[in-house]
C-alpha cells in the first residue's frame, strides 16, 4: 500500500491536538508524496491518509456549526462519503465486490480512460468542494481551513501538473453532481409548519427551553438506498397509562429511579454519549469512531472510502425511518410524565431533552445502524478504545465490538433520563435492520 503519511492521529493523543494542531500546523508540514502512475494504480494501492484528514476536518465543522438540529449532521456524513467513494470509483476495478445504485442519482461524470489520474488528488478536490457546500455557514476560520487543507495536500502530491489538474477536475465534477442530487432529498422541508397533536400521552415541548417540535418532516426525506427502510418502522409502543401498576408507568419509573441512583461511572457514561450540543454531534461522534478505526486497522483508500459512504448512508437512512415513527406516535418524554403525572415537579434529566418525540430512541437507532455497517465492513478488529472526548477531559471508553458500542449508547440514553428502555431496545433492532437492508441491496461481498 502506498503510504501518504505516517503521522498517527489517534491513540493516547488528545483530541484537542487532533482538531487544533492538525488543522493549523500540519497544513504547512505535509511531506511531498512519491510519484504514482495514475490509472496504473488502483485506489487500494494508497493509504487512507488523505481521506482521514478530511474526516478530521468534517468532524471539526460539525463540532463548530451552530443552530443546526443534531439529526441534520447525518447528511454531510453520508453525501461526503458518497462523493469520496465516487471520486475514486474508476480506480476500484470491478468495484471490488459491491454494486450500488444511489436512489434518484443520475449518471455521474466519467474519466477519460486514455489518461492518467491520481486518485488521492481526485478525492482531495471532491471533499474540499463537498465540505464547502455542505457547510455554507461555516465560520471564516473553518472555511479558510478547508482551503488550507486542500492546498497543503495538493502541494504534497508529487505528480505532473496535468495529471493533478485532471484528477482534481474529475473530483470536483463528482462533488458538484452529488451535491445537486443531495439538495433534492427533501430536507429543506424538514421544518415546514407543523402543529403537534394534542392528547394524553402525547409529546409536548419540554423544559428548559420548551422549544417547538424539531424537524417534524425529516421522515419524509428520500432514503439514499431505495428499500433500506423496508421493515424498519418501529412497532406500536407500550400503551400510555397513568396507573402505577401499568407497564407504561413502570417504564417511566425505571428512568426516574435510575436518575436518583446514578453512580459516577453511570454519569460519565451518559455524558460521553451526550454528543450535542456539547460535543461532536451524533454523526460526528460516529465519524470520529470511523476515523480511529481506519488508523487502528491501517485501511487502504478504497475500503476507507467505502466505509465512509456506507456507514454514512446507514446513519442517514436510519434517521429517516426513526423520524417517521417519532412523529407517527408522538410519545411523551420522560421529563413531562415524571413532572406532571408522577408529581416530581422539579425533576430534571441529566441532559436537556431534545425537542422531538420520545419513541424510538434516535441515538440508539442511528448508532446501531452505523455499528452494524462497520461490523460488516471491518469485522472483529479486537478491542477498540474511543478517544473522541479526550479533548473535553473525559476518559476514553473501550469496547469489545461495534455492537457493544451501540448497546452502550442505548443504556446511556436511559441513564441520561431521555428515553424509556423499550424505546432504546426498539431503536437497536430497527437500526440494525436498516444496515442489514442496505448491505443486502448493494449485493456487497466481503
Amino acid at each position: 500500500m502506498r503510504q501518504l503519511s505516517t503521522r498517527p492521529l489517534t491513540g493516547k493523543k488528545s483530541w484537542k491536538w487532533c482538531l487544533v494542531v492538525l488543522m493549523s500546523i500540519s497544513f504547512a508540514t505535509c511531506t511531498k508524496q512519491g510519484r504514482n502512475v495514475g490509472n496504473g494504480d488502483k485506489a487500494s494501492d494508497f493509504s487512507s491518509d488523505v481521506l482521514d484528514k478530511w474526516m478530521v476536518m468534517q468532524i471539526r465543522l460539525m463540532r463548530d456549526e451552530v443552530g443546526i438540529p443534531n439529526v441534520n449532521f447525518t447528511r454531510p456524513y453520508a453525501y461526503s462519503g458518497i462523493a469520496a467513494l465516487e471520486s475514486i470509483a474508476p480506480g476500484i476495478p470491478g468495484n471490488e465486490g459491491f454494486s450500488i445504485t444511489w436512489n434518484g442519482l443520475g449518471a455521474l461524470p466519467v474519466v477519460d480512460k486514455s489518461k492518467d489520474y491520481f486518485w488521492p488528488a481526485s478525492l482531495n478536490a471532491a471533499l474540499a468542494s463537498m465540505n464547502h457546500q455542505m457547510f455554507p455557514k461555516a465560520n471564516s476560520v473553518d472555511s479558510a481551513a478547508i482551503d488550507s487543507l486542500e492546498s497543503a495536500l495538493n502541494n504534497s502530491f508529487q505528480e505532473s501538473p496535468d495529471v493533478l489538474s485532471r484528477s482534481a477536475g474529475f473530483g470536483k465534477s463528482i462533488a458538484a453532481a452529488i451535491f445537486v442530487w443531495s439538495e433534492t432529498d427533501g430536507y429543506q422541508h424538514e421544518n415546514d409548519p407543523y402543529t403537534p397533536p394534542v392528547g394524553f400521552g402525547l409529546w409536548v415541548p419540554t423544559p428548559p427551553a420548551f422549544a417547538k417540535a424539531s424537524t417534524p418532516y425529516w421522515g419524509n426525506n428520500r432514503p439514499i438506498i431505495s428499500g433500506s427502510t423496508e421493515g424498519t418502522f418501529a412497532g406500536t409502543p407500550i400503551p400510555y397509562s397513568e396507573i402505577p401498576k401499568s407497564a407504561f408507568f413502570q417504564e417511566v419509573f425505571e428512568v426516574y429511579n435510575a436518575s436518583q441512583n446514578l453512580t459516577p461511572d453511570q454519569t460519565a457514561l451518559a455524558l460521553f454519549w451526550r454528543d450535542y450540543p456539547i460535543g461532536l454531534t451524533t454523526a460526528g461522534h460516529w465519524l470520529n469512531i470511523l476515523h480511529q478505526v481506519l488508523n487502528q486497522t491501517n485501511t487502504n483508500l478504497a475500503k476507507a472510502a467505502f466505509a465512509y459512504a456506507l456507514s454514512g448512508t446507514s446513519i442517514y437512512d436510519a434517521s429517516i425511518s426513526c423520524w417517521q415513527a417519532k412523529y407517527t406516535y408522538n410519545q411523551v418524554r420522560p421529563i413531562t410524565y415524571i413532572r406532571n403525572v408522577m408529581g416530581f415537579s422539579t425533576w430534571n434529566a441529566l441532559i436537556a431533552t431534545p425537542a422531538h418525540p420520545e419513541y424510538p430512541s434516535a441515538h440508539a437507532m442511528l448508532s446501531s445502524a452505523t455499528a452494524e455497517a462497520l461490523e460488516k465492513i471491518f469485522g472483529d478488529i479486537g478491542p477498540f478504545t474511543d478517544h473522541s472526548y479526550d479533548y473535553l477531559g473525559m476518559s476514553p471508553r473501550t469496547y469489545a465490538s461495534f455492537t457493544a458500542i451501540a448497546e452502550e449508547v442505548a443504556t446511556a440514553r436511559v441513564l441520561a433520563g431521555l428515553h424509556y428502555r423499550p424505546s432504546c431496545d426498539t431503536g437497536i433492532v430497527k437500526g440494525t435492520r436498516v444496515a442489514d437492508n442496505i448491505f443486502n441491496i448493494i449485493r456487497w461481498q466481503h
